[in-house]
């Protein structure tokens, strides 16, 4: 069995619902959902919009290769409404699964790059990784995901987000 580490997050529609769903789908189509962070709220990163995002991490136990899981999460988004287009450049959008790890593999893909490329980076991560995964180590920097939240330089806001469905 493989461990996967993933961020789902939106800033579009239904946000709480949205991401409810993809955890749904992510469990009856992935692997087994072993732990979850709690909503955590904060404004786009690397781009300006008035609609704040949503994110959460997740857990799974999977037996899909790496590959077999990026495959299901794009058709998992797509399912839930997901578009889109060939910008370079951050967009709002309704949900964007991204894996951070896959066990402790370095994967370097042109389609694939694990751990996530920029989670070192963006405290709406590290802060729901924290809260399930503190002591993870990031196989690339040999460093715990404390650490990695203590060093980062993003200074955005980050808060729990409560809601009732």
């Amino acid at each position: 069995m493989n461990t996967a580490y993933l961020l789902l997050g939106g800033n579009m529609g239904d946000r709480e619902i949205v991401i409810a769903k993809a955890s749904e789908l992510i469990h009856s189509a992935c692997g087994k959902i072993i732990k979850h962070s709690s909503l955590y709220e904060s404004a786009p990163w690397g781009f300006n919009d008035s609609n704040l995002f949503i994110n959460q991490v997740i857990q799974i136990e999977t037996a899909m290769t790496a590959d077999e899981l990026l495959e299901n999460l794009l058709n998992i988004e797509l399912l839930l409404g997901r578009t889109r287009n060939n910008s370079a450049s951050y967009t709002s959008r309704l949900i964007d699964i991204d894996i951070l790890f896959y066990n402790d593999e370095i994967i370097n893909e042109d389609k694939l790059r694990i751990p996530h490329p920029l989670l070192q980076e963006r405290r709406f991560t590290l802060e729901p990784l924290k809260e399930i995964a503190a002591e993870l180590i990031h196989p690339a920097f040999n460093k715990t995901i404390s650490d990695l939240l203590n060093e980062c330089n993003d200074n955005s806001e980050i808060t729990k987000y409560t809601f009732n469905i």
